[in-house]
């Protein structure tokens, strides 16, 4: 996960349930694809923190000997200020960056064709 600028919100935000849908066709879709996709974020957002948070890991640590860390700290608030998961995958989603096939026809999911 890089720490590129992002418009997310960082904040509860009320959405257009229209936007959402857009690429889908169906909110229930769009919103499982997003599940999807903040699960992916999130997991990548805690192994990049893990391994920053484990360079500062010292070896044979007690939990009497706990040191605080100014750079320690400084990380954690860090990943505590970036936007949630969920708010990073509807900026995505609404930015067409995210990437969705169905698993049954297994092409790329698009808006349905419209019948005249």
């Amino acid at each position: 996960m890089n720490n590129k600028p992002t418009t997310a919100a960082k904040t509860t935000v009320t959405r257009d349930v229209s936007l959402l849908d857009e690429e889908t066709g169906n909110i229930y879709e769009a919103v499982a694809i997003l599940g999807k996709r903040a699960n992916q974020i999130s997991v990548q957002v805690k192994e990049e923190l893990s391994a920053k948070l484990e360079e500062f890991a010292i070896s044979g640590e007690n939990l009497e000997e706990v040191y605080e860390n100014r750079e320690q700290i400084e990380v954690s608030k860090h990943y505590e200020r970036m936007p949630k998961p969920a708010a990073l995958a509807i900026q995505e989603m609404l930015d067409g960056k995210i990437y969705h096939r169905r698993g049954d026809a297994g092409t790329e999911a698009a808006a349905p064709a419209k019948q005249d």
